[in-house]
């Protein structure tokens, strides 16, 4: 099923593919109780840690995986949840980037050693104030410039104002806005945080999307997300905490063909007529034209000159300048005025 849903990210044109990579034991306490969305989806019958047991993939479906991802053309991703996870993920497997779960963000022996591997991170910041994305960001800079110093919060406060650390954070992190319920109430998303997280961190922001269908996150796309972030699933009905707040595979599609319309069309903010529209202004716009019949000599007036379609001559912004004049020659009724 894995190797399925990577040919359908693949067929709908998405950049990666992201699995999560955990040990449930590692995780999860045996009596941690499930979130409500995971009730109902999978009852109240067996616990988290059970309910996650089911789902690890292991070191070789993960090298497996990898090997599929590279026969379609589309990158692997995964999220680490504990240490030795991230010694997978970027040791072993020397993966690109890796991902932080919203979750996690409040880890920081988790995000120092994420941040000790020194490759890029995409971080959600979903149930986040601020000041929790700037704490992490605190960690993750004190890990990118501070190799083998003591961690502590003096540490990460001062890393993460320092100018080292500042820079490091816009080389090589990512921050995603996000919203954690499944589905995420459309009056809950709050899209315009995006903007505040830009503003506040100066970093590059994208978007964690759990909302039902299309619309948000090719919305978030046209607000500037760099990142856009959706679960799918081969089906809906199928068994699991996350298949009913997740696209289908047409969805998928239809998402990711949206979204690089918008990349496209954001283009490059200078406001000049477009290649294509240039031809149209002449049919679109007006002229100064005769009104009536006009005989040579005779002075230009309200009476005598209208403004009309084809765009081609005079621009009616000279029309001050025509009035008063006299006419050099004859004019036949809606021929184009000249000077």
């Amino acid at each position: 099923m894995a190797k399925e849903l990577v040919e359908v990210a693949a067929k709908a044109g998405a950049d990666a593919v992201k699995f999560q990579t955990f040990r449930a034991d590692r995780l999860v306490s045996g009596n941690a109780p499930k979130a409500d969305y995971q009730r109902r989806s999978c009852g109240g019958d067996e616990s988290q840690y059970a309910m996650l047991k089911k789902l690890e993939l292991g070191e070789e479906a993960h090298a497996e995986l990898i090997t599929h991802c590279k026969l379609h053309g589309i990158q692997f991703l995964s999220t680490p949840f504990d240490a030795e996870s991230v010694d997978l993920l970027g040791g072993t497997l020397d993966l690109p980037t890796i991902k932080i779960p919203s979750g996690e963000i409040t880890n920081a022996p988790l995000l120092l050693k994420i941040a000790s591997l020194g490759k890029p991170v995409i971080m959600s910041t979903g149930m986040c104030t601020l000041a929790d994305v700037e704490a992490a960001l605190g960690v993750l800079a004190f890990g990118f410039t501070c190799p083998g110093a003591h961690p502590g919060v003096a540490g990460f406060e001062a890393a993460y104002a320092s100018s080292e650390g500042q820079q490091s954070l816009r080389e090589k992190v990512i921050l995603l806005h996000c919203t954690t319920e499944y589905p995420a109430p459309f009056a809950e998303v709050n899209l315009r945080a995006m903007d505040t997280l830009a503003s506040a961190f100066g970093l590059a922001v994208g978007f964690s999307d759990h909302t039902e269908g299309v619309a948000i996150p090719v919305a978030a796309a046209a607000r500037g997300a760099v990142v856009v972030e959706k679960h799918f699933t081969l089906d809906r009905s199928l068994p699991g905490p996350d298949h009913k707040a997740s696209l289908e595979p047409d969805e998928l599609c239809e998402m990711v063909k949206a979204i690089r319309q918008v990349e496209i069309a954001l283009g490059s903010g200078r406001k000049v007529p477009a290649p294509s529209e240039i031809k149209n202004a002449a049919v679109a716009r007006k002229s100064i034209v005769a009104a009536r019949d006009i005989r040579e000599g005779e002075a230009y007036c309200s009476d005598n000159l209208c403004i009309k379609r084809p765009g081609s001559g005079l621009s009616p912004l000279r029309y001050w300048d025509v009035v008063g004049r006299r006419a050099a020659r004859n004019y036949a009724k809606d021929e184009v005025i000249e000077l």
